[in-house]
């Protein structure tokens, strides 16, 4: 008996010593963030975007590669990465409302409790805009449009259950007007259907379309105060349109990773938030930052599921 309790014994401190040499050997190899999304939207601008800096932080030579899984909604790459080994080399990217709203309106393979939360690193209103040349080019004319013809207006969006969805439900709901949703596997190719006269309309985020005002109509953002990035841009409310809504990006780890790992990737996230050089290579992509780690991000996923399940529950067609 004394024999098995010394070679446990030595097993468990073999097993410590190896933990604490992997944590601080970590990064050892590159390390692969999973983006649910197409290439080119907001998602994939932040990543992007903080890949750099994360590599800062972590030393050692750290690297980072982004890897776009579209699909979906993005079920498809969040489902990826939760599922993946947790040991610190696979990271994904994380959309709330969205990734949630996943877990209500279809079976999904993960839940709250699948990820170790990192960091919400953006937070993105909506708008909403038209293409050029449709004579849509105010709120009250499109929203005046959709009542006179049910399902006549169509809208390009990201995807459904998003925080695009969302924004429409709230319309919708506010306005009585009916629209046409037609889904893309990511704001990108939505932007393009618009651009290119597919779509009468589009909801999109205020990062998405920032470069591509003199392209198109953007008839309002979903603040309550206007936008640092397009200060002459009036909010809906401003217009009467009660509308507060946007997507919240971030970034996750698959549950169960080691704490000393964790530790070190979350105090990287940390410093993006006073990091004068990350703040400004965001800023020029129109993408607002809004800094949540940890515990904090994860209590901030379960109060966005609980309001993404009323609002999604509520909506006539469920």
């Amino acid at each position: 008996m004394l024999k098995h309790i010394k070679s446990a014994t030595l097993a468990g401190a073999m097993a410590l010593v190896a933990g604490a040499a992997f944590a601080q050997d970590y990064p050892s190899k590159p390390i692969e963030v999973i983006v649910g999304y197409s290439a080119g939207g907001g998602t994939d601008v932040m990543a992007r975007t903080a890949a750099p800096f994360i590599e800062k932080y972590l030393g050692d030579g750290a690297s980072l590669v982004v890897k776009n899984m579209p699909g979906a909604s993005g079920q498809i790459g969040v489902t990826e990465a939760a599922n993946a080994d947790a040991d610190g080399y696979t990271l994904g990217t994380f959309n709330l409302p969205g990734m949630m709203a996943r877990t209500i309106d279809r079976e999904a393979a993960y839940d709250r409790d699948s990820f170790t939360y990192l960091a919400n690193v953006v937070n993105d209103p909506n708008v909403i805009v038209t293409t050029k040349g449709g004579g849509l080019d105010s709120i009250d004319k499109l929203v005046e449009e959709a009542k006179a013809n049910p399902g006549a207006v169509t809208v390009g969006m990201s995807s459904l259950g998003g925080d695009d969805h969302f924004m429409l439900i709230k319309l919708q709901e506010l306005t009585g007007a009916e629209f046409t949703i037609v889904p893309f596997k990511g704001s990108a190719p939505a932007r393009t259907a618009l651009m290119g006269g597919h779509v009468a309309m589009g909801i999109l985020n205020i990062s998405e379309v920032a470069e591509f005002q003199e392209e198109l109509n953007v008839l309002g953002v979903a603040t309550e105060e206007r936008s640092d990035f397009a200060p002459d841009l009036p909010t809906f409310q401003e217009q009467g349109y009660d509308l507060i809504n946007g997507s919240m990006r971030g970034f996750i780890a698959p549950a169960g990773l080691p704490e000393d790992v964790q530790a070190k990737l979350l105090d990287a996230f940390a410093q993006l938030e006073t990091d004068e050089e990350f703040l400004a290579a965001m800023k020029a992509t129109a993408n607002p930052v809004e800094v949540v780690t940890g515990d904090e991000f994860k209590t901030l996923t379960s109060d966005l599921y609980d309001l993404a399940k009323g609002v999604w529950e509520a909506t006539p067609w469920n």
